[in-house]
């Protein structure tokens, strides 16, 4: 076991990084003057990782749309009993969630740590699949894909990937389609735990009220050394352009919903990470709430408070996303790609260009304040290849000239797409 201790000259603090025996790797960072703790265990698959193999095999396989999803729903299950049946008698707050590229299983408490750490890392690694609980699982999501189909969020959101994007698995539904749930069995999700739930791809983040030897202890008691098996992932073939410009899907909504996207091309996922604190500044000069172009817009009621822009990225995906409500979409379209290009042609405001960094930066600083806040940014650094605390770094290096290439450089108003949502 090898332990190393991450120091923040910036911040004055420090949290532990250890690479157990086992093959896991654990980010801790205990938080003094705090009573909760908050525990993340991770693994870098999401809904995109479709067609993969290990360094063990020949081919790769290529595995239904939502499979990852369902294997998340899947794991909570045990012979006995469920893992929220033995959370709720040590009364923590257990949760999970998949994203595009990973899953994480998740608890917060005030008390009974050692026993809730225990319950967490017991059945995330203990699965517990038949072909009659596989089954049944399918209509439960067969009728969460039906109600998220019905959300005009997340349909507009949807179909928005879907113009954007033409091979990239992230233009599918995390949940997949009710026909390719339809084709997974135990033997699939198998082959998919033992491939991206080995636990040399996977990150135990914990922050706030705790001791690290306590969660040694359960570590060493729980978790089994795992063969360090490396994961393949087909290369994903996407086109720079965009499928369509326009796509349009009705359902009832008292204003229509629009999202505008803008390709980007991605690059290894740490550069990516790093192009999202970039576009992020970029974002908020270009529509940020202090910005000419959000002014105009909302005093002449184009948009209103729903409005908002960030950076939508992972793995092998980059893209600028804004959304909101409006009557007319169409001219918020157009409204922002004129600023884009004049902004382009005209350069950055360097005042505006300097609230939006610092503004980023205390964005970031503020995650810092809570235990859920700084196990998710040690989870997601972790996951991007790099330390927690240089994202501030990033953050703070970032230079006019920066802002202004990425700007002329990767905003290609030809590649971006407006989704619309409105009722018939």
């Amino acid at each position: 076991m090898r332990q190393e201790a991450i120091y923040s000259t910036r911040l004055n603090d420090e949290y532990v990084k250890i690479e157990h025996d086992s093959g896991l790797t654990m980010l801790l960072c205990p938080m003094k003057g705090f009573s909760t703790s908050f525990a993340l265990f991770s693994t870098e698959y999401g809904s995109i990782d479709v067609s993969f193999k290990t360094d063990k095999e020949d081919d790769f396989v290529t595995v239904p749309a939502g499979i990852a999803h369902y294997l998340e729903h899947k794991l909570f299950e045990s012979e006995d009993k469920d893992a929220f049946e033995r959370y709720a008698k040590t009364g923590a707050s257990a949760n999970a969630y998949t994203s595009f590229d990973k899953t994480a299983y998740l608890f917060g408490c005030s008390e009974n740590f050692k026993e809730s750490l225990e319950i967490l890392l017991d059945f995330v690694t203990s699965p517990y699949f038949t072909e009659q609980t596989v089954q049944k699982e399918q209509g439960i999501i067969g009728q969460e894909i039906r109600m998220y189909d019905d959300d005009p969020q997340w349909r507009v959101m949807v179909n928005l990937l879907e113009a954007v994007y033409k091979n990239n698995p992230v233009k599918t539904d995390i949940a997949g389609t009710v026909e390719s749930i339809a084709q997974i069995n135990a033997d699939l999700l198998y082959r998919c735990y033992n491939t991206f739930y080995n636990l040399n791809n996977m990150v135990l983040t914990i922050a706030g009220n705790f001791e690290v030897a306590d969660v040694l202890e359960v570590a060493d008691k729980i978790l089994k050394k795992s063969d360090d098996v490396k994961v393949i992932r087909m290369p994903i073939d996407e086109p720079e352009d965009v499928c369509k410009k326009y796509v349009e899907a009705n359902l009832p909504v008292s204003m229509p919903l629009f999202n505008i996207g803008i390709k980007h091309k991605p690059s290894d996922k740490t550069q990516n990470a790093k192009v999202q604190l970039i576009d992020e500044m970029i974002l908020d000069v270009i529509a940020g709430e202090v910005s000419p172009l959000y002014r105009r817009l909302y005093d002449s009621g184009l948009i209103n408070s729903s409005f908002a822009a960030e950076s939508f990225v992972g793995r092998d995906y980059v893209m600028s996303l804004f959304a909101g409500e409006s009557k007319n979409p169409d001219e918020v379209y157009r409204q922002i790609m004129a600023e884009i290009e004049r902004a382009k042609s005209e350069g950055i405001d360097k005042e505006r260009f300097n609230i939006a960094k610092k503004s980023l930066y205390g964005k970031y600083l503020s995650a810092f304040s809570t235990p859920e806040g700084v196990a998710s940014m040690m989870q997601a650094a972790h996951m991007y290849n790099f330390e927690m605390y240089s994202m501030l770094d990033e953050i703070a290096s970032v230079s006019l000239d920066d802002a202004q290439n990425r700007l002329n450089t990767a905003f290609d108003t030809e590649k971006s797409v407006l989704s619309v949502v409105k009722s018939k």
